[in-house]
């Protein structure tokens, strides 16, 4: 696997860019007429020839109305369906062969945009926008938060992770939409795709960014309820691509205790006879029997990736 990709952005070129692909913006939003348009403004004098789609999630406000009128397509949901919904019907209706995934708040720069695609052009298949130490997060508590998931992600798919929950990303379209079911429709769709296709061996790239302060509104986000749904979605994550990962280090606890249950019986509360608690001998099968869930749960998980070969068109 390719090593993380780091980039020092630099100033925005006055000349535009060409890339070997064509690219799409996706922009999920909600409630952000206030601000929409700049986002729209500021993508299209870096990317003047991209499709920029705007997937309105059934706002209360004239978001549409006002992105529409800046020239993106819009796509408006009729239902309020959450922020990964939106940009998972982003993706589906993207025409081009690379997405490149923003939010409507304002604080995603575009002047990073040459450096994310930059990296895809180099041969990676996602760069992700990775956000300096100080600005990952509104709060003190919601930095610390970022980190301590970006530690957890790193340990389950044993390699670094930068900024779990950065929704500033581009991404290779065909790549992504073979994980596209296994997105959220609510937030933590950033955490999900970027394991998703590291443990598939896809290459991930990250680009440091500085994010800016939101441009008015307020943040959907609720540091202890998406907290704990993004440690959930990154075991789920890894129980599909690498169950032993999580069961394994279980199954070998769950031995030690078992032998420390033994041995205070022998040695403390029962030391004239042998004889082995009930603790101990629940601990050791229930340790078998994780190991062995484990096992089964790798084999399936490797089936998901036995893809029949493609078939060239000389075929």
């Amino acid at each position: 696997m390719m090593q993380p990709m780091q980039i020092s952005s630099q100033a925005m070129p006055e000349a535009v860019r060409d890339y070997p692909f064509t690219v799409s913006v996706v922009i999920p939003a909600y409630n952000e007429a206030h601000g929409i348009a700049g986002v729209i403004e500021r993508v299209r004098s870096v990317l003047p020839t991209a499709e920029i789609i705007v997937v309105d999630d059934c706002s209360r406000d004239e978001t549409a109305a006002v992105a529409q009128a800046a020239g993106a397509r819009v796509i408006r949901h009729p239902v309020n369906r959450g922020n990964g919904a939106a940009v998972k019907t982003g993706i589906r209706r993207a025409g081009g062969e690379v997405v490149l995934l923003m939010d409507a708040d304002g604080q995603m720069d575009p002047r990073y945009i040459p450096d994310l695609l930059g990296g895809i052009a180099d041969g990676y298949d996602m760069m992700v926008g990775a956000r300096t130490r100080d600005t990952q997060g509104d709060s003190v508590f919601r930095r610390w938060g970022n980190r301590a998931l970006d530690a957890l992600g790193s340990y389950l798919v044993e390699t670094e992770v930068r900024d779990l929950t950065s929704g500033y990303r581009a991404m290779r379209r065909d790549v992504i939409m073979e994980f596209i079911n296994l997105l959220p429709n609510r937030y933590s769709y950033p955490t999900t795709s970027t394991l998703a296709l590291l443990k598939a061996g896809y290459h991930v790239g990250y680009v440091p960014v500085i994010s800016q302060r939101r441009q008015g509104g307020q943040s959907g986000q609720k540091l202890l309820r998406n907290g704990i749904r993004f440690g959930l979605i990154i075991l789920r994550i890894v129980s599909l691509f690498a169950p032993l990962r999580v069961y394994f280090p279980v199954a070998v606890s769950m031995q030690l205790l078992a032998l420390l249950s033994f041995l205070i019986s022998i040695f403390i509360t029962d030391p004239l006879r042998f004889h082995i608690p009930n603790s101990a001998v629940g601990l050791f099968i229930g340790s078998i029997i994780i190991f062995m869930f484990g096992l089964n749960a790798e084999q399936v998980a490797a089936l998901r990736f036995q893809r029949p070969p493609r078939i060239t068109e000389e075929e």
